[in-house]
């Protein structure tokens, strides 16, 4: 369901190659929201959130050097967003789902939601320009 599409390659082949990982994480979200044998679902979203955080930081550094390698003239512009996009990871509290089963699968599809919201807009609107 969530796939890289030919709408989403940058031409760029380590990038596209990384976003193709991201869009990887967002099917497997959207796997754990429609587990229905999984009641119990906080250590796979403490798994992908940690995935997500550990990968986009490595993503982001690549493309951050990459733009610097050919001197964006956006890059600060262009790394603010990254920052914002860690920041609302890092701002999802583990903690409060661990024993409420019913906020885990709300927390999941805000997670999926965000996240492809995300990807597709910054994808479409941002490093489709870096060039």
């Amino acid at each position: 369901m969530y796939t890289m599409k030919p709408e989403y390659y940058t031409g760029i082949e380590f990038i596209d190659k990384e976003h193709t990982r991201l869009f990887e994480l967002a099917e497997e979200t959207h796997e754990l929201l429609y587990d229905d044998l999984l009641q119990d679902k906080s250590d796979r979203i403490v798994h992908l959130v940690s995935e997500l955080i550990n990968y986009t930081k490595t993503h982001f550094a690549h493309e951050e050097a990459y733009q610097k390698s050919i001197n964006y003239a956006y890059i600060k512009e262009h790394a603010a967003q990254h920052r914002q996009f860690e920041d609302s990871l890092l701002e999802i509290d583990l903690d409060e789902i661990e024993h409420d089963f019913e906020s885990q699968n709300d927390t999941v599809e805000q997670l999926l939601e965000f996240l492809i919201n995300w990807l597709v807009n910054h994808i479409q609107k941002v490093d489709m320009f870096i060039k």
